[in-house]
């Protein structure tokens, strides 16, 4: 018997089978590259996007800090006409918004806060000057002294608030050597991690958290009433400073704020009449007949600024995204001191 063809029908099939196989193999790795290559097309397409939308949305921020410059400029060419320059809350760069629809979809929105109604932390780096030995701090201490008191919650003590006032200026002025009730190097070297004084004017209000004694309730509370413009040359604008700030101001040896009631009273009065200048605002009733105690305060306020917080917030393709911006204007020129942007 012959069994030749049976033997060679056997070897075809399984080199037929054989070649399945391989085929079945050569497909699934096929699938498996394509679908690889989906995927990394997929997320370089998604990135592609986000970046996309990313630069969209930056350049819809800057735009609205072109509005915001324009709007600088034209309260300044208002003011170089008037009389008695001025910079207030009715004036058109302080004007509320609303959100500006977009084209292809979303918003922009954008306000502007006068930083010169907040007062300046970079102040307190100054010392009481030769021949006022019966001060014990500058006007600008004192002031701080005061609106710590004013926050109400967390409750800060007077002891509390001189602490951290010194504590301040010890991070700001260039030796090692602390005040009576401040702090220098010696102070942070015993914290984890630890680290040095600044010893140069902040750049920053979160800066404030790294100083000795402010707690994080602390810092919440007066974060918003707060800034860090030059220390030189640039007054609170009584004309836009909140209530808050308003009830830090008082006479020159006393250091308790003024009531809350005080301070609404201030800018009520500021809103139905205004003040014609500095005197007239130091000679309402809520301060009395104390005008002539309050030589020092006095030297820290004016009437106009020159920075301002542009927050602007713009919302493309579902995606929202903030710009917060620092304008300084020098006469018909504004540059973008700082700025700082995120998404939401």
């Amino acid at each position: 018997m012959n069994f030749r063809p049976y033997r060679a029908q056997h070897s075809i099939d399984h080199q037929r089978g054989a070649a399945l196989v391989v085929a079945l193999l050569v497909f699934a790795l096929c699938t498996a590259l394509i679908v690889a290559m989906k995927g990394e097309f997929d997320r370089f397409y998604q990135r592609a996007a986000n970046m996309m939308q990313a630069e969209q949305a930056y350049a819809y921020l800057r735009g609205a800090e072109d509005l915001a410059t324009m709007a600088l400029l034209i309260d300044y060419d208002t003011d170089k006409d008037s009389e008695q320059p001025r910079d207030d809350l009715g004036e058109i760069w302080a004007q509320p918004t609303t959100p500006y629809a977009l084209d292809e979809g979303g918003w922009l929105v954008g306000s502007l806060e006068d930083l010169q109604g907040r007062f300046n932390l970079n102040s307190l780096v100054a010392r009481l000057p030769q021949g006022q030995d019966k001060l014990r701090f500058t006007a600008a201490q004192a002031q701080f002294i005061r609106l710590l008191q004013a926050l109400g919650e967390p409750a800060v003590s007077e002891q509390e608030a001189i602490l951290i006032t010194e504590s301040i200026g010890d991070w700001l002025d260039q030796d090692t050597t602390p005040t009576a009730n401040g702090a220098e190097d010696d102070f942070y070297f015993s914290r984890v991690p630890a680290y040095r004084t600044a010893n140069r004017p902040m750049a920053s209000v979160s800066e404030l958290r790294a100083v000795a004694y402010v707690t994080p309730e602390i810092y919440q509370a007066v974060q918003s009433w707060v800034a860090v413009w030059p220390q030189s040359s640039a007054l609170l604008n009584i004309h836009t400073a909140p209530a808050m700030v308003l009830r830090s101001i008082n006479t020159d040896q006393d250091l308790s704020p003024l009531s809350e009631a005080d301070g609404d009273s201030l800018v009520d009065y500021r809103e139905n009449s205004g003040f014609t200048d500095v005197d007239d605002f130091l000679g309402n009733a809520v301060f009395g007949d104390k005008a002539e105690q309050m030589a020092g305060i006095k030297a820290l306020l004016g009437q106009s600024s020159s920075y301002f917080l542009l927050q602007a917030e713009v919302e493309v393709a579902d995606r929202n995204m903030r710009l917060y911006s620092v304008l300084e204007r020098r006469k018909r020129r504004i540059i973008a001191v700082a700025r700082a942007s995120g998404s939401l």
